[in-house]
């Protein structure tokens, strides 16, 4: 091996993947040892292995080149060492001058006189924040000022964090390009309005707020389905680049705040709504006139209280039909939708806003490929037959979808390219339906799971790939509304 040209041996372990394959190869000889080191581009520390200042130098001292750190201490615990403490932090700064990308989890030994080290970081890219519990404003704005290269910047559960005065700066002065801020109970909504000319930059946007106990329950509050946000001009700043935007849990009401951002984001591909408070028809109107690249809609909706005249209201999901047709008429490249309805009965379908009506109309007039419905109870096996004639429709999921059954099953054995279904908790489904999949041997994979009436015998002939599963899991119960909280 020592006699093998240098460069032979980079090539040799660019194409090895395993870092325990890595580590043991770099045992064989100091020149691989050395080659390894300064080809090593990413680390990832768990919480298990000591990250004293020391350690950490000593760390970036074996990897030189070193362009993205990740330091996760979730599950630590005193007997695993020394967490990463501001001291630690300045090692960056002095020894990874090609670092680019730094996550920080967990980090509870670090407050806002570490984090301004990073300041000194002129290449950093992107940061990432997670249960940062030490962290102001204060160390933001460090951040915010010192490193101009910043990019990126990932906020989850910093409960300090209220002061955005950062935000502010990095409008102004900053080249955000993506922006996600989740669960800091110190930023509201009404914040981002301040983040000014950086909107303009921002390419992805995502703000989530800490959940409450009883989001996903109709409050007394009354909204008007009426109220046009975006008939006024009352923010004037632009966000055409933005192509990826989620909200969730966040209340809009009785001011404009972000639903703002519906009407004005023109490149928008991507968008995630969930539980947001008080939008309504108008809010997607405006969207859809806005945004004809519009590829993936993802909307978690539950009731809320609409009225129009004060004599009378009603408790129903935010958006009806006239969003369906809105997003039908100017969104001709959407691909990927995804509904989910928490909270409604099945016995009352005028909860939901959409009808099956409605939905048809948009299923028949864009090129759905990925098509997801959780608890639609407008939607039965008519709407399967109608499913069933959608040229490209390729991925369909079905959760807790009562009205449809066996009949409906028949109908979707047919559809031209389906390849990938998912059925869960539809307990109307039974072998027979299941037997009709078989005979169109279309189907790629096969999902069954907590379908009482679906034997594990009769799935697995269905599709190449078959998961069956007759329990409820967990990450099935927070996805019918069960567990949420």
């Amino acid at each position: 091996m020592e006699d093998l040209p240098e460069a032979l041996l980079t090539e040799i372990l660019k194409r090895i993947t395993r870092t325990s394959d890595l580590k043991s190869f770099t045992l064989v000889s100091k020149q691989l040892c050395k080659i390894e080191g300064d080809q090593r581009g990413a680390i990832h520390v768990g919480s298990g292995v000591c990250t004293a200042t020391k350690a950490l130098a000593s760390l970036c001292a074996r990897f030189p080149n070193l362009r993205k750190v990740e330091i996760d201490y979730s599950g630590w615990i005193p007997g695993h060492g020394k967490q990463l403490d501001n001291k630690g932090l300045s090692v960056f700064s002095s020894h990874c001058s090609s670092l680019i990308d730094l996550t920080l989890s967990f980090c509870s030994c670090i407050d806002d006189s570490g984090l301004a080290c990073l300041a000194y970081c002129k290449t950093l890219v992107s940061l990432r924040l997670n249960s940062a519990p030490e962290i102001t404003s204060v160390g933001l704005f460090s951040v915010a000022v010192g490193c101009t290269n910043l990019s990126a910047l990932h906020l989850t559960d910093c409960e300090n964090i209220d002061n955005v005065e950062w935000l502010e700066y990095l409008g102004r002065h900053g080249s955000l390009e993506e922006l996600v801020v989740k669960n800091c109970k110190g930023i509201n909504h009404h914040d981002f309005l301040k983040f000014d000319s950086g909107w303009m930059k921002l390419q992805k946007f995502e703000f989530e707020r800490k959940r409450e106990r009883f989001d996903c329950l109709p409050g007394d509050v009354i909204y008007d389905s009426l109220y046009d946000a975006h008939s006024m001009d009352a923010y004037d700043f632009c966000c055409e680049s933005l192509k990826d935007l989620r909200l969730a849990h966040i209340k809009t009401w009785p001011e404009v705040g972000l639903r703002i951002l519906l009407g004005k984001c023109k490149a928008l591909e991507k968008l995630c709504l969930e539980y947001v408070h008080a939008l309504n028809d108008n809010d997607m109107i405006a969207l859809s006139r806005s945004c004809s690249n519009l590829k993936s809609i993802l909307l978690r909706l539950n009731l809320q209280r609409y009225s129009s005249d004060v004599s009378y209201c009603e408790t129903r999901t935010s958006f009806t039909d006239a969003s369906l047709y809105a997003l039908a008429l100017n969104c001709r490249m959407l691909q990927m939708v995804d509904l989910s309805f928490t909270g409604c009965s099945p016995d009352w379908p005028s909860e939901i806003g959409f009808t099956q009506q409605g939905f048809l109309v948009l299923i028949r007039s864009c090129p759905i490929r990925v098509l997801v419905l959780n608890n639609a109870n407008f939607f039965d096996d008519e709407g399967m037959k109608a499913l069933s004639s959608s040229p490209h429709l390729e991925t369909l999921e079905l959760i807790l979808c009562h009205a449809v059954t066996d009949a409906g099953m028949h109908f979707i054995a047919h559809t031209p390219c389906l390849s990938n279904l998912t059925l869960r908790v539809c307990h109307h489904i039974t072998d027979v339906g299941v037997a009709e999949l078989g005979r169109a041997h279309k189907l790629e994979s096969l999902v069954i799971e907590y379908c009482g009436e679906v034997s594990p015998q009769a799935a697995q002939v269905v599709a190449k790939s078959v998961h069956y599963s007759k329990d409820c899991s967990d990450a099935l119960m927070k996805r019918i509304g069960l567990g949420i909280y």
